[in-house]
């Protein structure tokens, strides 16, 4: 009998579209003849069941109508044709709140429904970018230095300056698709860009600028061992990976990395041995500044990005796997 597969997309943050795109090509990709899929939205209080399977016959997806039929959270199961339908696991797919930051993943562990990334501690270790980083602090892994600041608390611009010099660095500390960043060359400059990442979060991370190459690497488990995945290069001509660079072509992102087989090796190890270190599950993928042999952390994204356009994707493709497979393998990997 197929698995009932629960794939929730959606989310409350500013990642909201891109989740969903994210979730229609995971629902795209999956394996029919072994999965029975079921597309959950997720926008607030409303987690409603928007595509079901339909049929015997193996890739068959019907769009509810009038928005779906609405989850009942009690116990993660829907009613549908007169029927209780209850799901086998889950496979998040949403990006930031609350797919990516621990609260789903709770969610499912108080209820003892398997699903497909870290757990709900690590979720929210990794991301926050400030509590990642202070954990990683003990790791032995390079980073670029950095001030803490909280909505409200006082500051001063000149100090800050002082102490990471310029250009730097502002983010939100919880958030991801660069919503928010700025990055600042000018002492002036550092208010607004405060103000900006203050839009997105209640806490922010100011962090110097390391200039070097940016690199960004997946890893899974498949049957329990890790599967290191690609190295890739990501050039763009703006200030930064923007949202923009990322989803609105203005990017390069060169799978795998024109760099030597010593220099992978290096950063698939730093990607290994940080989700070793982390207690990370399921797919991750983790961004760098590499300058010389020098590999600073960036960010840990434990809910990547899976629109035909995104990174890991083409990572998945350039090491030879099918997405039917990897989806099959991350997919066996729940609840071993």
């Amino acid at each position: 009998m197929k698995k009932r597969i629960a794939l929730v997309y959606g989310g409350n943050s500013s990642e909201w579209e891109i989740s969903v795109q994210s979730g229609k090509n995971v629902a795209e990709n999956i394996d029919k003849e072994r999965f029975d899929v079921y597309e959950v939205l997720l926008k607030g209080a409303s987690w409603r069941v928007v595509a079901v399977p339909e049929g015997e016959l193996s890739g068959v997806r019907v769009e509810l109508p009038d928005g779906g039929i609405e989850v009942d959270k009690t116990d993660f199961s829907f009613t549908y044709k007169g029927t209780k339908i209850k799901f086998d696991l889950a496979y998040i797919m949403i990006h930031g709140n609350p797919g990516e930051n621990g609260l789903l993943q709770g969610y499912f562990e108080m209820l003892g429904v398997p699903f497909n990334t870290c757990t709900a501690f690590v979720s929210n270790i990794t991301f926050d970018k400030h509590s990642c980083k202070r954990f990683l602090d003990f790791a032995g892994v390079k980073m670029a230095k950095d001030f803490f600041l909280r909505e409200g608390q006082e500051y001063s611009a000149t100090a800050i300056v002082k102490e990471l010099g310029l250009p730097l660095f502002v983010k939100p500390t919880n958030g991801g698709s660069s919503f928010g960043i700025s990055k600042v060359v000018k002492e002036e400059e550092l208010d607004d860009a405060i103000a900006a990442a203050f839009k997105e979060n209640d806490s922010i991370i100011i962090e110097e600028c390391i200039t070097g190459r940016e690199m960004t690497n997946g890893i899974y488990l498949k049957d329990g061992k890790v599967v290191r995945l690609p190295v890739t290069e990501i050039v763009t001509d703006r200030e930064f990976f923007d949202y923009e660079a990322k989803y609105m072509g203005l990017s390069n992102e060169i799978c795998p990395a024109p760099i030597s087989e010593e220099l992978t090796g290096m950063i698939q190890d730093m990607t290994e041995r940080i989700y070793r270190y982390m207690g990370c599950r399921g797919l991750v993928r983790i961004d760098y500044i590499v300058k010389g042999y020098d590999i600073y952390f960036l960010e840990i994204n434990s809910v990547p990005g899976m629109t035909p356009m995104s990174l890991v994707p083409a990572q998945v493709r350039a090491a030879g796997i099918s997405m039917r497979e990897f989806f099959n393998a991350l997919i066996d990997e729940i609840g071993r």
